[in-house]
Formats: structure tokens, C-alpha cells, sequence
């Protein structure tokens, strides 16, 4: 092929990419989506930028061009959702976001005439949907993903209420971010252009905080209050639609609301049910069969099929069904509660629980020591951190389970790491003495 024999800008961005946790598997098809999405230029020149945020004069350092050059390319590529642009600390900074969830979402989530969605959705669909690379190396590789699913609130008993923690609340994301944005679904737009979309809402794709400014800034969202957003949230309740968000505790950046049909997350949640390719919720569904009448609305429902029917094994009724639940594949998303008519079906809390990373950064690091890419998180554009960055990265490296301590420092080869390490163990010790 092409692209393996010929160095060209779209690889070098292609190489940029797969730096990160979350990249993008090399194929004919993503060469394909890269060329609609970005020039030849504009590929070179964002294949150089960092991993982490930076300003414009870091860019225009890196590029070796004038500052107001590189301020006009900059702001370009965020006009275009490419780059993420924010203000941190009074200082503007960017950032290129992953394909996903970033700027290939970003590109569908609203009309627009500048690129060729039709040609993007069937490209889309190709990589994400035919191909399955991309899709399984997103959702599968590793233990720490890319996302996590909220539970159905409306579906908790008062008890189960007590037990959620505000993170665990898609209500408490809404009411506490600083910036909301709406867009359209991406997966369901994409779909739309196929001809196989369904009929759950389009425009309840939901962005908050940092990411939010600026997709509304540029008018790839459309900017709401949590008034508005908390009713989006509820029409999404009623279509039977699964909140599936960025896996942190704070600052969640996405919430999207998820049907069985069309979106990745879900179809990835049933392609690759065993290797757990979405973060769960700590609850579980429980169905109290001498209730439950076999009438397969959760079934229906269930956007995983974590749930079928089966014989109910009644010597009187021999045709009688009755719901069964597969655990390993469920969500725990509270659809199929909500869908039973006959009240059988109640969640209770998972005997163990699913652990979430604190941040994005703790996310990125974690996802980078499973995938065995660390080293390009703190060996940035070929350069290392400042030391305050680096500071900040092993600080987050030193509160990390020891075996996967053992992974990051078997990947960055650094004896100050391992120093480290064992100089907290030896705390640890004296402090458990």
C-alpha cells in the first residue's frame, strides 16, 4: 500500500496520533478520513504539536514560523474542531483531542458544508463498523477504557440513592459544569447519511467544560444552561437511550446518549462483551421471577442483549417465558428497570466496585502504562515535560497499584522511577509497622 512505502504528512499525522492512549490503527480508510479532514499542511504541521496543551508560541517555536502565523493556523484548526482551544490560568492554550471521543465526533455533530459528511459518514462506517481495528483497539486494549456508563436515576430505589456518589450521577455532571454544550450525535448522523438511522433523538449529544467552550465558541454546539440540558437528559430517559461518558471523575468533558443501533460504544459493548470494553455501573439488574410474565420488553430494550428470554420451567404453563440476565455482558444501565411494566426487575449494588480514574490526566497515564506508550507522555514532541509536568506525572504514577508501577517502569527504563518507587514502598512499610 501506498502509505507503508511512501513517508508523506498524513502518516507523520497518523504517527502523531498513536502516540497517544487513544490512536488510531493505520489503514487505507483512515488515510482517507485524514485527507477530508486536514490538507497536506495542515496534517504536517499538527503531526508536530505535543501531546499536552500549549500556547501559540510553543507552536510557532515548533514550526518555526512568526507568532501571528502561527495564532492564525491555530485558531483555523479550532474553528474547524480540530484543536480543542481553552484558557487556562488567563493564558489561551490548544490541544489536539484523540479521533475519538474528539474530532471525529466533532466533524458530525452538526450540518455543515465545509467537508463532506456523507463521504465521512461511509469512511466512518468502513473503519468503525467494517473494519473493527480501530473500534477494538479503542474499546479492548487494556483495562482502563475510554468510557463509562451512568445509571438510569429515575431507576434507583431511595436505598440505592444513598449509595451513588456524585460522579456516578449524570444529573451532578450536568448541574456542576462550568460550560454545556448540545450538539448532534454523531453515531446516529452518521447513520442518518446510510439510511440506517433510528429514531431516537438526534440533538442530545452532550459536551461540558473545557471541551463545550469551545466546540460552542465555534458553533459546533450549540451553548445550554442545566435547565435545559437536565430536560435532554430525561427525553433521553424515556427513548430508552444508555448515558455513556468519559471515564473520570472530574471534569467529564461527554455525555452521550447511547442506542443499541447505532453508536460505537454500544456495539462494541456487544461485539467484545468479554473483555469489558465499557466501564459498567456499580449496579446490576436482579429479576424476581415469580413476577416477571415473559413479555420480553427488557429484552427489547436492552441496547447489549444482556438480556433474554428463557422457559420458565412451570409444568402448568409449558409456553411460559420468564426474563433471564447474562451479568458478564450487562451495563448496568437500569433500561431494562425502567422498560418492565410488572415491577420484577430492580438493581442492586454490585458486590464489587468499578473503580474510575480521578482526571484526564490520571486516565491518559493509566491507559498509557496498559498500551505500553507511556514514554510518549512524558517524552513529549521528542523533548521531556518541565519539571513541574513531570512532577505532576509521577506524582500520579506513585499512587498507582504496584504491579502497574512495575509496568511504567519497566517501559521508561528510568532508575529515578524506580527510586522512587521504592522509596514509597519503604514509607509505606515503616507507616503499616
Amino acid at each position: 500500500m501506498a502509505h507503508h512505502t511512501l513517508k508523506t504528512s498524513y502518516s507523520d499525522l497518523v504517527d502523531r496520533l498513536n502516540r497517544f492512549p487513544q490512536g488510531a490503527p493505520p489503514s487505507e480508510l483512515l488515510y482517507k478520513i485524514l485527507k477530508v479532514l486536514f490538507s497536506e499542511k495542515e496534517a504536517q504541521l499538527v503531526s508536530l504539536l505535543p501531546i499536552k496543551p500549549f500556547t501559540a508560541e510553543k507552536a510557532s517555536h515548533i514550526w518555526k514560523t512568526d507568532l501571528t502565523t502561527a495564532r492564525k493556523t491555530l485558531d483555523l484548526l479550532a474553528s474547524r474542531a480540530l484543536l480543542v482551544d481553552m484558557e487556562q490560568n488567563g493564558v489561551q492554550e490548544y490541544s489536539l483531542p484523540p479521533p475519538m471521543a474528539g474530532f471525529f465526533e466533532f466533524s458530525m455533530m452538526r450540518v455543515r458544508n465545509d467537508v463532506d459528511q456523507k463521504a465521512l459518514a461511509e469512511l466512518f462506517y468502513q473503519y468503525l463498523n467494517v473494519e473493527e481495528d480501530f473500534v477494538r483497539e479503542l474499546f479492548t486494549k487494556g483495562e482502563t477504557q475510554l468510557g463509562r456508563v451512568f445509571v438510569n436515576e429515575p431507576c434507583l430505589s431511595d436505598e440505592n440513592s444513598l449509595h451513588v456518589l456524585d460522579y456516578e450521577r449524570a444529573t451532578e455532571i450536568i448541574k456542576t459544569a462550568t460550560h454545556i454544550g448540545v450538539g448532534m450525535c454523531y453515531c446516529r448522523h452518521k447513520m442518518e447519511h446510510l439510511g440506517r438511522a433510528c429514531k431516537a433523538p438526534l440533538d442530545i449529544c452532550m459536551t461540558f467544560n473545557t471541551t463545550a467552550a469551545s466546540l460552542t465558541r465555534h458553533g459546533h454546539a450549540r451553548r445550554i444552561d442545566s435547565v435545559e440540558c437536565l430536560d435532554l437528559l430525561q427525553q433521553a430517559y424515556d427513548h430508552n437511550l444508555v448515558q455513556f461518558g468519559e471515564n473520570v471523575r472530574e471534569q467529564v468533558n461527554f455525555i452521550c446518549n447511547c442506542c443499541g443501533c447505532c453508536c460505537e460504544a454500544m456495539i462494541a459493548a456487544r461485539r467484545f462483551a468479554i473483555l469489558n470494553p465499557v466501564h459498567t455501573t456499580n449496579f446490576i439488574p436482579v429479576i424476581n421471577e415469580e413476577l416477571c410474565n415473559g413479555c420480553s420488553k427488557c429484552v427489547n430494550a436492552c441496547p447489549v442483549e444482556a438480556m433474554t428470554l428463557v422457559s420458565a420451567n412451570d409444568s402448568h404453563l409449558p409456553n411460559r417465558k420468564k426474563a433471564s440476565l447474562n451479568a458478564e455482558r450487562c451495563l448496568g444501565c437500569g433500561v431494562c428497570v425502567r422498560s418492565c411494566t410488572s415491577k420484577s426487575i430492580f438493581l442492586k449494588s454490585r458486590p464489587k466496585r468499578v473503580l474510575t480514574p480521578l482526571n484526564g490526566v490520571h486516565k491518559a497515564v493509566i491507559m498509557a502504562i496498559e498500551r505500553g506508550n507511556l514514554q510518549n507522555l512524558i517524552f513529549d514532541n521528542r523533548v521531556l515535560f518541565s519539571h513541574r509536568a513531570m512532577a505532576a506525572m509521577l506524582g500520579v504514577l506513585l499512587k498507582l497499584p504496584p504491579i502497574k508501577q512495575a509496568m511504567a517502569s519497566q517501559q521508561i527504563k528510568s532508575r529515578y522511577f524506580e527510586h522512587l518507587i521504592m522509596k514509597m514502598e519503604k514509607r509505606n512499610s515503616i507507616i503499616e509497622k
